[in-house]
């Protein structure tokens, strides 16, 4: 085989003994880590206080449509419809329940990936640690 043809390309499985041996890779994940970790952090808070709201909002709704029903009971003779309005009560609280379990889903996302980003960061450290400790030595 000639030098020329001979692929110069190395594996994944190759470069990772070199990974711990490659302070500047190790510098720019850090780097990298330290910029996810405040918009993940930040996303995840913004999450919970959406899901708060959207809870609050759904006891709200309940809350409107029980007086409604008993509006509508006290004036079965009332020339007012008000089944369309609770009919669109109902619809909303519908949309709610689903947008909070989009939300609660996200949220687990979010969470795991915090934890990945966690032990990635307890890994670096280590590894780090270890890279100055061999070479103080």
């Amino acid at each position: 085989m000639d030098v020329d043809s001979e692929s110069s390309a190395t594996s994944f499985d190759e470069n990772t003994e070199n990974f711990c041996d490659n302070p500047t890779r190790d510098i720019l994940a850090e780097g990298l880590m330290g910029l996810i970790k405040p918009t993940v952090d930040q996303l995840d808070e913004r999450v919970k206080i959406t899901r708060l709201s959207q809870l609050a909002l759904r006891d709200s709704i309940d809350s409107v449509y029980e007086e409604l029903r008993k509006i509508i009971e006290v004036q079965h003779s009332s020339n007012i419809d008000l089944d369309i309005y609770i009919k669109k009560l109902i619809n909303t609280k519908q949309r709610v329940t689903v947008l909070t379990n989009i939300l609660q889903n996200a949220q687990e996302r979010l969470n795991r990936i915090h934890t990945y980003i966690d032990k990635e960061t307890a890994k670096r450290k280590v590894t780090l640690s270890k890279l100055e400790d061999s070479q103080n030595l």
